[in-house]
């Protein structure tokens, strides 16, 4: 599985792909979880303790005004192996970092680096039978800077909101651009006809219904993934169900 999961900031996208993610892994499988996001999140939704230091930093280097380069050694399995974390399930967790005011300088060495490096993941043979799982920021903005070259699939989440329907559509735009496969998920919805109006705006069909449900908000508000604190919640059932989409290409 190569996905990336992108949206509008609150549709949910932290969530779904930290508990894709982690379902993936509880069968046995190894799974790099690819957090583009300068805002928390992914970490949280995977169950481990989110950072604000941009690891990746230590892995460029820049002479005078030439332009960043990975450092000598240092590839895809290298930079897994020093700067992603363990997270539950044994998923690795690699990411940007979380941007503060005072690291500035750091986070875009960082940013440098984790562009340059999802941009190899393909060359390393030791990590063909992986599955890739990226969160991105909010908006469309990093599918059109290509940092998310791993991702033959695009999980749109959106809500029903039209905010989050012109986002979505932006993004399906450049994602199949790309001539990735683009998969639609309604979430946080309410009433039987939101499907329908979510569909009617985006213009295509859904291909899953995330209901609003009260165990996502919870663990949310606990700061705990969805998958511990409610596996056998109806938007957990969901999400299983979405995984198994993805795998059967449908």
């Amino acid at each position: 599985m190569r996905v990336a999961v992108v949206g509008k900031g609150g549709a949910g996208k932290s969530m779904v792909a930290g508990t894709i993610a982690r379902m993936v892994a509880q069968r046995g499988e190894r799974v790099l979880a690819l957090d583009g996001d300068p805002m928390p999140g992914l970490a949280r939704s995977l169950g481990t303790v989110d950072t604000s230091e941009p690891l990746l930093a230590d892995a460029v280097e820049r002479k005078e005004r030439g332009p960043w380069l990975l450092k000598r050694g240092i590839g895809p399995v290298t930079a897994i192996r020093r700067y992603a974390r363990e997270a539950p399930d044994g998923v690795l967790l690699l990411q940007i970092g979380k941007i503060t005011l005072e690291d500035h300088p750091a986070f875009l060495a960082a940013v440098q680096a984790y562009w340059q490096l999802v941009h190899r993941l393909e060359e390393a043979r030791s990590l063909e039978s992986w599955t890739f799982i990226g969160d991105t920021p909010a908006g469309p903005r990093q599918i059109a800077a290509d940092f998310s070259p791993y991702a033959d699939t695009y999980l749109l989440v959106v809500e029903p909101t039209w905010p989050s329907v012109l986002t979505a559509r932006r993004a399906a735009k450049l994602a199949r651009m790309r001539e990735a496969r683009v998969l639609p998920v309604a979430n946080k919805v309410r009433q039987a006809g939101d499907r329908k109006v979510l569909e009617d705006r985006l213009g295509e069909p859904v291909v899953a219904t995330i209901p609003f449900d009260e165990e996502i908000k919870q663990a949310e508000r606990l700061g705990v993934p969805l998958i511990d604190h409610a596996p056998a919640s109806r938007g957990a059932k969901v999400i299983e169900q979405i995984v198994e989409r993805i795998e059967t290409r449908a």
